[in-house]
Order: structure tokens, then sequence, then C-alpha cells
């Protein structure tokens, strides 16, 4: 059995993150990573956008080269998957068998796509957006495609339906909502997107729940929806959403909460010498306004909680406290959010959708939370100053997009 000082369980950005900063940070001890992919750790975001259209191609996806993985000392067991972790034993066993000591765990499993489970959701044709191997294999079927069916009206939902219409593909998109992206933003937000998609021709279902897949010969044919209403489809991309890859550490004993390892500032789980960092992890936000413990699925939240486990397990403990961003681009648009919107009870324009260059501000008892910003990104970089301030600014002056952000960020 090997043994190391630190074992990393995820090779995504968060894990490869994490293994960077730890010799960054001076750290002498041996260090693995494992990761379920073939693959050496590369970039996500781009496999809905830029990989997914052929713009860019995997090699410039890699976040290191595998030199970089070598001379760091830092080994790559790739193609594994740990299925238990005994976290007494420190011991982690894989589904091959082979088992690994630790001293410590850093747990960056990330997750599973939600898959679907009703009638017809194993026919060929139906593809997830979580993996190169996912896109892939979506990539394939492309040539011989007229017709796609996206389920569900997202972010990975509506990029890829926003690269898969500009390959000149037939595209719907099916949302169980009365509006795309209500989970993560306000209705000014996405009604905008809904009726961008339409104008480029995607056809936009809403409040439509998928009642199976329909198919001949094993291939899917069509979607079925619970009005009877069957859409064509030669092709099926699936966006619902992503199952926290969590069960070998809840297993473990670990505190399991809002789906995700419960961690405090520091990004310990309630088991010892257990870290869990990125999608999987759920903590405490000093940004999120109701109080409650959330899980973050964004590059950002990754990169500043590796940044945290490293800074501690080299003597230099700093808890999290990092603003949360993201982005999303779809045809020549890039929206770009700033703060947690969650808790809202107003929101502000600044800008007409209208010239597809605009900022929706969310406020809660008229403190502002977050920003969403279309084609502005002078709103997002001055706007983090009036989250991080919490700020109280006049409503009229923050709706007037002449005035800067900036002048408005006086803390309450």
């Amino acid at each position: 059995m090997q043994t190391f000082d630190v074992i990393i369980v995820g090779a995504g950005h968060a894990g490869a993150q994490a293994a960077s900063l730890l010799r960054q940070r001076g750290f002498t001890g041996t260090v693995a990573m494992v990761g379920n992919e073939p693959e050496l750790p590369y970039e996500r975001p781009p496999l809905s956008k830029e990989y997914l259209s052929g713009e860019k191609p995997f090699e410039r996806l890699l976040l290191r080269p595998a030199e970089f993985w070598r001379t760091h000392e830092i080994e790559m067991l790739t193609g594994l998957h740990i299925e238990a972790v005994d976290t007494e034993g420190h011991q982690l066993r894989a589904e091959s068998g082979e088992r690994f000591g630790y001293g410590a765990l850093i747990w960056a499993a990330g997750g599973a796509p939600r898959r679907l489970a009703c009638q017809g959701h194993d026919l060929a044709g139906i593809h997830y957006v979580r993996t190169r191997a996912d896109v892939d294999a979506m990539r394939a079927e492309l040539g011989d495609t007229d017709t796609v069916v996206v389920i569900g009206g997202g972010y990975i939902g509506l990029e890829a339906a926003a690269v898969l219409n500009n390959l000149g593909k037939s595209v719907t998109v099916v949302e169980a909502q009365d509006r795309v992206l209500a989970r993560v933003a306000g209705e000014p937000l996405s009604r905008f997107y809904e009726g961008e998609h339409r104008a480029r021709g995607v056809d936009v279902r809403l409040n439509c729940s998928v009642d199976q897949i329909v198919g001949e010969n094993g291939q899917v044919s069509g979607v079925k929806l619970q009005d009877g209403a069957v859409l064509p489809a030669q092709l099926v991309v699936v966006g619902i959403g992503i199952l926290p890859a969590i069960t070998p550490l809840a297993n473990g004993g670990a505190a399991i909460e809002t789906g995700g390892v419960l961690v405090d500032e520091f990004c310990r789980s309630s088991v010892p010498d257990v870290f869990a960092i990125g999608d999987c992890a759920t903590h405490h936000n000093p940004f999120c306004s109701t109080g409650a413990p959330i899980r973050l699925e964004s590059v950002q939240n990754a990169n500043d909680q590796a940044k945290v486990v490293a800074d501690y397990l080299t003597g230099n403990p700093q808890p999290y406290v990092a603003l949360p961003w993201f982005w999303s681009d779809q045809y020549d648009l890039k929206l770009q959010t700033v703060g947690l919107s969650v808790g809202y009870d107003q929101t502000v324009m600044r800008g007409d959708p209208a010239a597809r260059s605009f900022s929706v501000v969310y406020l809660k008892d008229g403190r502002v939370l977050a920003l969403d910003s279309v084609n502005l990104v002078k709103d997002f970089v001055q706007g983090k100053a009036l989250v991080k301030a919490g700020a109280i600014p006049d409503l009229e002056a923050l709706a007037d997009a002449s005035i800067p952000l900036k002048s408005l960020a006086v803390p309450a």
C-alpha cells in the first residue's frame, strides 16, 4: 500500500490548484492526486463552449503541462475511482481494489451529472456535459445530427444550446420551471436570455416536464413531454445539475449538509485530517445573506478553497472569505456575476437590455448583494466593491448607468 502525506481525490480545478499551491507554499511532503479520468487536470468550463464547438483543442484545456506535475513531484494517479474512505485508519480504497494511506486527505471529487430516470433514459444519443469523454462522444455524432433537444435551461444547457445553434442545428430547450436560469438569476436576466435564444431560432419550451425519451432501434428519436407532445430529436443534451461525489466520505462518518460535505472556515470536515473543497463542499459563506450553508459550483470557489487548505497545511491558516463570482458565455454575450443573490427582495436595472449591455443589481433591505453584468465589464469590476462593502446606495443613482458604481461603494 502506497502512503502519501497528502492525497487529493479529484483532478479538477480544486484538486489541481490545491496540489500546485502546496508546492508553491513550500510543502515538502509527498503529494498524490487521484483522478477518475485518464487525462491530466484540465479546464471544465470550455467543455460546453469552445471545446464543444471545436474552437479550442484539448491540449489548450490542460491546466498544467505534464512536465509540471513531474518536476513538482506530484504523483498523478489517473483512471482511479475511490469508492471507500476509512477515516479512522486514514486509508482509501479504489474500485480496482488498490489501497492508499494518507496523512491528510483533500476531497475535491466534484460530482457527476444528474441523470434522467424516465423511460428511455438509456437510449443511445443522450449526452451529458461533465467530462472530455462526454463531449467527445457528443461531437462524434454531430455530423449526422440536425435536430437537438436540450433538457435543462441552466448555464450548461443554454451554453450548449448556443454552440449547437451556431453549428446550424435545430435546437429546442426544455425547461421545467417558468423561466430559464431560474435557480441562479432574477427574472429580468432570465427573460433577456430567453429572448436572445428565441431570436436566433432556438425553440424555448417553459413549464415543460419530460415524460419519456422515445427511440427506434435503441437510438433516440424524440422527447415526449408530459402534455403528450413529442419533440423530434436525433441527439439529446441533458443539463439538470450535478450530484456531488460525497458517498465515500458520508459512509466514513463525515457530516453532510445541503448535499455536500460540511466544512468549517478552513475547509475542514467533521472527521480528522479530511478537508473538502469545490463543488462537493458545503460551507457558510460570509456573502450569503440568508446565513444558510451553501455549495458553490464555480472555478472561483474551487480555486479559493484550495488556497485555504494549502495555507492551512503549510502553517498559515487563513479563513475562507473570498467574494464569489461566476461567468457564462453564450453567443456574443458575456455574463459576469459577482456576489450571491439568494434572499434578494429587490432588483435595479442599469442600462437597457435592448442594447445588450446592462447590469441587474440585487438588493436586500436596500443593501447590495450581487450583480449580473452582461457585456459590461466595468460594472462587474466596480460592483465587487459594492458587494464587499455591503453598500446601501441611492437607488436612483444606482439605476443611472452614467454614474460609475465605484462612486456608490460607500459602506453602510
